[in-house]
């Protein structure tokens, strides 16, 4: 081969190597997160893809009428309208509540049109909305002993199996030597659970459930069982065509309420027993069938109604608004709190609704079941703070009960529990003649009866306990001589009595904090509809209880039956050096519509006494601020788990409130000194001066502009420091999340991640800090203590002279598996997670994952850390491990803009969101004297210097960049004096940029390198061509010589 063809040959490969690396890098170069979720890949598997093109919603309308009524009322308007008719169906439902008028239809609507129909359906007068309807998956209900029935979730692995979404409905399992211990100490109660409870003795008065009518929401029961004497109606409410109880989990209830074997006797074996089949032997239920069932319930004129599910989706309009419904109609509703203990937050729909009794579960020693579900509620925040809830606890740990057929069995569980308990409800409700229980008996009274008749338990708290466990025979003493009234539950806050008073009396009162929230329950005996006639009045004790000021929240209108005190409490000024104990009552006048018979007005003032610690104002060093106001939970939203490797619990549903899924931590810093406040409301609505260290973590909201710019200045002038704790950040492993749900026949993709990074990089970008999109895995040790990174981001901004840990990690994101899989399965780097920033008098720290904060699914714990950080900040007390001089930043950590994670477009975050399209304004937990404010004043004067290595940014007041102490990052440069120094957008002129560049990774350097293989290809390409023309007229002229 000739030495022009070899080189011939080694041009056209080098075109081609260096088009096809243009090609590859820009291909494989990580670019900017892309905003939109495209959801152009494969079809959904056959797990996932819908059956069907249309999907079943519920109407409600605003009336009970009859069935046909409602039908031919939507299809005389909509008819002639773009052809509607055909584009939805209207879904007959044979039930026995048919018979009577309802108040909701199904219809079934084509996806296609379901925007369209949805929207000119709500239009319509006689309709109230239009919602999906969502099935309930009932879950392991069965206990340990049935092997034959498989542990049923509404995740397994990832991956959502059929039905709404649903918490652990399964029964506590338990370690086999507390089961011998436990079953012991039943035996020695003749395995009587209602000998525990002293049934006997309302026995031999002759009370034993006649004549109350109870209804059994559950899996049916058969009608020839022997355990039973009363079974009055057993109804079918499924799709299923069987009266019959397939799983044994209806019977055993059932069996608990009012089962007469001499082995598992219930409580009230005279009982009408009316059975509810509400859900199929594969332990699904839909919304439509509970509305038919809880509507025919209604008009059957139920007393008691037992309902051993839950779940967390407390928005689940028609169903919670039913239950509402339900209790006003006077039906005494009694249900399972969950079995998602011992986590905080973990309250299920309905127990968590306060006309509805909860219950939680102990075991025989008094001490709660660690599968019993803890307070607080949830709904209230991030304004408000949760109420009181189980209502009272009951014996849940290895149960008597009936089996499907004959004999008895035990099980564990709130779902034992709750029967236990409308059991004892059952037993009361017939000590009231039969001609009075309606006038006296009713939710209301009932609750009064069961919590102010408990007996409280030494060691748990109030949001695990409740008022105590159920006596049923104190409870009967106080219905015999009851009279209709208002009551306040808890009746009393004690500062004094711990742990019960937990969190309040870990941690007293003082001046210049934030509000602290106390909110009780309004239980109205009175009537199913009360007033509270006048503002509630603080009534101190003595002189010095002056010094509390509380203003107060409650419900304008009481119903059903129940309503709300919520009490926002503050020192004054005048007493930032006191020390001492604050007692007094808080009084309020409740009022009800006559009563039967009766011609006025009935009145009722509810007492709630006080006993609050109070000390001094601590020093600003050890005092820290908590932001809850930026906290999104599910419901509404699919709010991810902040680690990705649980896999069967993937929603954050816990609160993420100091005193649900963090109260460990909480505890922890009261434990070492340090005081905790709670914002609710956004960051301009605190005074910095009070504080030394605002504590972010887990966040998930955006930010307003005048938070981002108040906090610059309260960190740059007050002498504010800040803490971050964040967390996973990748557009592309949010669509391999999404999941299809069958119930709402849509596709579920997270809102966020597991933290707004986004939204926190706004925040943190004064300071020239910012977090990536990397989700780290792995273990790490410093200071000798062993961390476990689960689903953490990385640090991708950071000024120099600041300290930053790097550690080698998995990276799980997409993008990252890419790159792990390039590089043999290795990272080539360490990756920043944890940096420590001085700035003036002002210390910042961030750290790339809070899971080992919260306590909901901790591996290791980092408690030690945030302790060392928090020393940091608020006292300058520096570990020398953390401030080691080997991870000091010499120069700044930097990553451009177009790399950094950026947010969705697909989505309204609006409507999650507290801040994207809202109010800039201090909620009732803020300071009082900020209250209805946008609050402290930002006193705005226009644009600031920029400082060193910062962005320029509006705030209240001019900086002086001498103030600060930062070290000195990339110059600012002059672009109109770039341009005409010859220098093309700085692109090749480091120093000239606001930030450094990452060279290789700059999109024109990309694009200049494909052009440049491209270019040298098309060269080649002529080249070729013209020799081959030369080669032919060459040819050419030797023919004619020839000739």
């Amino acid at each position: 081969m000739t030495t022009a063809r070899k080189f011939k040959i080694t041009i056209l490969n080098l075109s081609i190597i260096v088009l096809l690396f243009s090609i590859s890098v820009i291909h494989f170069n990580k670019s900017p997160q892309n905003q939109t979720l495209t959801l152009k890949s494969s079809p959904p598997s056959k797990e996932q893809q819908p059956v069907a093109s249309r999907r079943n919603y519920i109407v409600r309308f605003n009336e009970y009428k009859k069935s046909e009524h409602h039908k031919e009322y939507l299809e005389q308007n909509t008819k002639g309208k773009s052809n509607c008719t055909s584009s939805w169906d209207w879904i007959n439902r044979n039930n026995p509540a048919s018979r009577f008028p309802t108040d909701f239809g199904v219809v079934s609507i084509d996806d296609a049109e379901a925007d369209s129909l949805i929207t000119e359906f709500e239009s319509l007068g006689m309709v109230k909305d239009v919602t999906v309807d969502s099935s309930y998956q009932l879950r392991n209900l069965l206990g340990r002993n049935e092997k034959e029935h498989e542990r049923i979730g509404s995740f397994f692995d990832g991956k959502k199996r059929p039905g709404k979404i649903f918490t652990s409905m399964s029964f506590g399992e338990c370690e086999e030597n507390q089961t011998i211990e436990w079953r012991r100490e039943l035996l020695s109660h003749k395995s009587q659970v209602t000998s525990l409870f002293g049934a006997d003795a309302l026995w031999s008065k002759g009370y034993t459930g006649a004549k109350v009518k109870m209804a059994i929401f559950d899996t049916g029961i058969r009608s020839d069982h022997p355990h039973f004497r009363n079974i009055k109606e057993r109804t079918n409410w499924t799709d299923e065509d069987t009266l019959n109880d397939n799983l044994g989990h209806g019977t055993f209830v059932a069996g608990v309420i009012a089962g007469e074997d001499a082995e598992c006797l219930g409580f009230a074996p005279d009982t009408e027993i009316y059975a509810f089949r509400v859900f199929t032997d594969a332990q699904v239920s839909y919304t439509s069938w509970f509305l038919d069932a809880f509507n025919y319930a209604i008009a059957s004129n139920m007393d008691v109604l037992n309902l051993s599910i839950g779940g967390p989706d407390y928005l689940d309009l028609p169903f919670v608004e039913k239950v509402l419904e339900l209790t006003a109609s006077n039906i005494i509703m009694v249900s399972a709190i969950g079995n998602d203990g011992p986590l905080y937050g973990t309250l299920n729909n309905p127990a968590d609704q306060s006309d509805v009794i909860g219950v939680g579960g102990i075991d025989y020693n008094d001490h709660i079941a660690s599968f019993s579900s803890r307070g607080m509620s949830t709904w209230e925040i991030p304004h408000g703070y949760g109420r009181v809830k189980p209502d009272v606890v009951a014996y849940g740990r290895e149960i008597m009960g009936s089996k499907i057929s004959t004999g008895c069995k035990t099980l564990s569980g709130t779902s034992v529990a709750s029967p236990v308990v409308a059991g004892v409800v059952c037993l009361l409700v017939s000590v009231i003649p039969e001609s009075d229980r309606k006038q006296l008996l009713n939710p209301a009274s009932m609750k009064q009866a069961l919590v102010e008749g408990a007996a409280k338990l030494s060691g748990p708290n109030m949001y695990e306990q409740g008022a105590g466990r159920v006596d049923l025979l104190e409870s009967y003493e106080i219905l015999k001589s009851y009279k209709p009234r208002a009551s306040i539950f808890p009746s009393v806050l004690d500062y004094t009595d711990c742990p019960y008073a937990w969190p309040f009396c870990q941690q007293p009162l003082y001046a210049d904090a934030m509000p602290v929230l106390f909110n009780t329950t309004i239980l109205n005996g009175m009537g199913v509809i009360g007033y509270v006639e006048s503002q509630p009045v603080w009534h101190p004790s003595n002189e010095e209880s002056n010094l509390l000021s509380i203003h107060f929240t409650y419900s304008d209108i009481i119903w059903p039956w129940t309503g709300f005190l919520a009490l926002h409490m503050q020192i004054k000024e005048e007493g930032s050096q006191f020390s001492g104990e604050i007692e007094g009552n808080v009084t309020v006048k409740i009022y009800s519509p006559p009563g039967l018979g009766e011609n006025s007005f009935r009145y009722s003032t509810c007492v709630l006494r006080l006993k609050l610690k109070v000390i001094p104002t601590p020093p600003r060093s050890v005092r820290v601020l908590w932001d809850q106001f930026h906290s999104i939970k599910y419901p509404p939203g699919y709010i991810p788990r902040d680690s990705l490797d649980v896999r069967n619990d993937v929603l954050d549903w816990h609160g993420d409130h100091l005193h649900t899924n963090f109260h460990i931590m909480f505890n922890m810093l009261r434990d070492a000194g340090y005081y905790i406040d709670t914002l609710g409301s956004p960051l301009t609505c605190f005074d910095a001066r009070h504080y030394g260290t605002l504590l972010l973590v887990d966040l998930e909201d955006e930010y307003f502009e005048e938070e981002i710019q108040k906090l610059r200045d309260d960190v740059v002038n007050t002498g504010l420091s800040l803490v971050v704790f964040g967390d996973w950040y990748n557009v592309d492993t949010m669509v391999k999340m999404r999941f299809f749900d069958d119930n709402t026949r849509s596709w579920w993709t997270p809102v966020t991640g597991g933290a707004n990074i986004p939204a926190l990089n706004d925040l943190l970008a004064p300071f020239s800090i910012a977090f990536g999109d990397r989700i780290l895995n792995g273990d790490f040790n410093l200071n000798d203590e062993l961390i476990k990174y689960a689903s953490g981001t990385n640090i991708v901004r950071f000024p120099s002279g600041g300290y930053v840990h790097s550690f080698p990690f998995y990276d799980s994101s997409e993008s990252g598996a890419t790159h792990s899989f390039l590089a043999g399965g290795k990272d080539n780097a360490d990756s920043a997670i944890l940096g420590l920033l001085e700035i003036g008098e002002s210390r910042i720290a961030v750290y790339g994952d809070s899971n080992c904060l919260d306590s909901s699914h901790m591996v290791t714990n980092c408690y030690w850390l945030l302790r060392k950080i928090l020393d940091f900040t608020g006292k300058n007390v520096k570990d020398p491990v953390l401030f080691s001089n080997s991870v000091k930043l010499k120069t700044p950590l930097h990553q451009d803009n177009d790399q950094l994670p950026t947010r969705r477009t697909d989505l309204n975050f609006s409507a999650y969101s507290a801040v994207l399209g809202k109010e800039l304004i201090c909620r009732s937990d803020s300071r009082f004297d900020v209250w209805g404010t946008k609050g402290y004043g930002l006193q705005v004067r226009g644009r600031n210097r920029r400082l060193p290595g910062y962005k320029a940014i509006d705030l209240g007041m001019g900086l002086n960049s001498s103030d600060i102490s930062i070290s000195k990052g990339p110059k600012v440069v002059d672009k109109s004096k770039e341009i005409s120094s010859g220098k093309f957008l700085g692109l090749l002129y480091r120093d000239d940029l606001d930030a450094p560049v990452v060279f290789p990774s700059h999109w024109l350097v990309l694009a200049a390198v494909a052009v440049l293989g491209f270019l040298l290809l098309i060269h080649f390409l002529r080249i070729r061509q013209k020799r081959r023309r030369r080669r032919k007229g060459s040819n050419s002229s030797s023919r004619f010589t020839n000739l």
